[in-house]
């Protein structure tokens, strides 16, 4: 039987309440302290309690997926922001040199706030991206925070306190619109930030609705969560666990497939009692949970920790999905892995597990022109080069067309590649161009 936990946060003006980072080196912490004021930075007592290993710290994976470090910052910011501490600037002029920094940050990678954007009627669907034909993203704005802030983030301008970097829906009907007068969409992703965040009384909002007459063709309803890893309490112990467990069944039996798209980082998270009590919890309901990660420096970059993850996942019922490459976005010199690298690494970890955990695909970028996978690579004509392939693409008649760019070992996004043998571009470029010139213009004109 799990006991009761009651949730409790850590934010940055919290962080002389953790006893145990006084272990950490005088020149260590106020690095910390200063990545905290730019980065978002929460944490929660299970968080501290059960995950992190403080006597490993700061080397300790958990706690370099929660606790911001000061070598995630760029050296220019670093000294900046060591500047305006020492010299105590007023609150306001911090404020605005952290601003600047988070703007130099690319705080909203592969376009998310235009190039995704749909139009319903000539205006702009608040807190909805629609890149591929079947799937539509829905950003509850209730959700647009989590139980803990990872460190690594791509979304992370969610959480900063900037409202003009945010982005979300409302409880309004205009996504239910939209989703009604586009038949083609087969799967529906809640996302944020963390859905599982919301009551149960504003999930249902959101999800109840595709339940009804006109949403036929709504298949699959999918939530993002990191609840599992970070609050696995939220399906045990919560005031409304159970009605959260009775919706997941109701969407079951309704005839929709409900994935739990879990993000778990590294094996540890599923070893606490919690964790796998949530997870047997949630499969019960007729649930499947799903599992996705970046490969992140300093956290998971190595094959034993990935074929370890893999193999506890199944046997917990949990399917592999996706290894993903880090987005090029917040300290993404801190994080990234090349993708040379990242190849090496899940083959590596491929090669020693059995078939069950083969589900997973990667390494993958989730580029500007879709999900791009690194199948290997390959001497062609005495040219090494990286086979690339499209698992979803702007046009889905790019999937499964396999291209090639030149090997490089340092590249650790799709813009730092050049396409082989001599060619001057890929084959989607052309197009992928026009249709971002068709979306600005379709903006431009819903103002």
């Amino acid at each position: 039987m799990i006991a009761k936990k009651e949730l409790k946060f850590f934010t940055l003006k919290d962080l002389d309440r953790i006893p145990e980072l006084s272990k950490l080196p005088e020149e260590e912490l106020f690095g910390l302290k200063l990545a905290a004021k730019v980065f978002p930075f929460r944490v929660n007592n299970y968080v501290l309690e059960e995950l992190i290993d403080w006597t490993n710290i700061p080397d300790d994976p958990m706690f370099r997926l929660v606790f911001p470090m000061g070598e995630m910052l760029e050296t220019q910011h670093y000294y900046l922001m060591k500047q305006g501490v020492e010299e105590e600037l007023p609150p306001k002029e911090l404020k605005k040199i952290i601003n600047e920094i988070r703007y130099d940050l690319n705080p909203h990678p592969d376009g998310q706030l235009t190039h995704n954007v749909p139009l319903l009627d000539g205006e702009i669907v608040r807190g909805v991206q629609h890149k591929y034909r079947e799937t539509v993203l829905v950003f509850p704005s209730s959700g647009q925070t989590c139980h803990s802030y990872c460190t690594f983030c791509f979304r992370w301008a969610q959480f900063a306190g900037m409202t003009d970097l945010k982005f979300a829906t409302d409880e309004s009907k205009r996504f239910q619109e939209y989703l009604r007068s586009h038949k083609e969409v087969t799967d529906v992703l809640f996302t944020g930030g963390d859905p599982m965040i919301m009551k149960v009384q504003k999930l249902k909002i959101y999800l109840e609705p595709l339940l009804s007459e006109g949403f036929e063709h709504i298949q699959n309803i999918r939530i993002g969560t990191k609840s599992i890893s970070y609050w696995p309490y939220r399906y045990l112990t919560d005031d409304d666990s159970r009605e959260i467990l009775e919706l997941f069944e109701k969407i079951v039996k309704s005839g929709k497939h409900l994935a739990i798209m879990a993000h778990f980082n590294h094996w540890r998270e599923i070893e606490t009692e919690a964790a796998r009590e949530a997870i047997r919890t949630i499969r019960s309901t007729g649930a499947e949970i799903r599992s996705q990660s970046p490969v992140l420096r300093h956290i998971n970059d190595s094959a034993d920790v990935w074929q370890k993850m893999w193999k506890e996942q199944v046997k917990l019922g949990v399917v592999p999905y996706y290894m993903f490459i880090e987005r090029d976005t917040g300290a993404h010199h801190y994080f990234a892995v090349p993708l040379a690298e990242a190849l090496e690494i899940f083959r590596e970890a491929y090669s020693h597990v059995s078939g069950l955990s083969r589900t997973v695909r990667g390494p993958s970028m989730s580029s500007t022109p879709g999900k791009i996978a690194i199948e290997g690579t390959a001497t062609i004509n005495g040219e090494k080069v990286f086979v690339l392939n499209f698992l979803q693409g702007r046009n889905s008649d790019w999937v499964k067309r396999p291209f090639f760019a030149e090997y490089d070992e340092t590249a650790t996004w799709l813009d730092e590649l050049r396409p082989a043998f001599g060619e001057e571009k890929f084959f989607f470029e052309d197009e992928l161009n026009k249709i971002l010139r068709h979306k600005a213009i379709e903006e431009k004109l819903a103002g």
